[in-house]
C-alpha cells in the first residue's frame, strides 16, 4: 500500500495500478469507478465497508483465476 500522511485515521487502499478491469475494478484496489472518486467523501464506516467489498472482490477474482487454470485438460505424459 502506498504510503499516505496522517491525516486520514482510514487510508485509502490504492496501489499506484489505476487500470479497470473488464468488470469495472481498479486492478490495483478493486474499487468501482465511485468509490476511488468519492473516497474523500465517505465517513470512515463506509470506508471501511468499501476495504470489507475489496477484499471480497479479490479474493473471488483469485477463486475465478484458480479455477479456470484447473479447469483445462491436462493431456498425459505419453513417456
Amino acid at each position: 500500500m502506498a504510503e499516505q500522511l496522517e491525516f486520514f485515521p482510514i487510508q485509502s487502499p490504492c496501489r499506484g495500478i489505476c487500470q479497470a478491469d473488464e468488470r469495472g475494478y481498479c486492478r490495483g484496489c478493486m474499487r468501482t469507478r465511485d468509490e476511488r472518486f468519492n473516497w474523500q467523501n465517505f465517513s470512515d464506516t463506509q470506508k471501511q465497508d468499501i476495504i470489507r467489498l475489496c477484499r471480497q472482490r479479490l479474493l473471488r477474482k483469485l477463486r475465478a483465476n484458480k479455477a479456470s487454470d484447473t479447469e483445462e485438460p491436462q493431456q498425459p505424459s505419453l513417456f
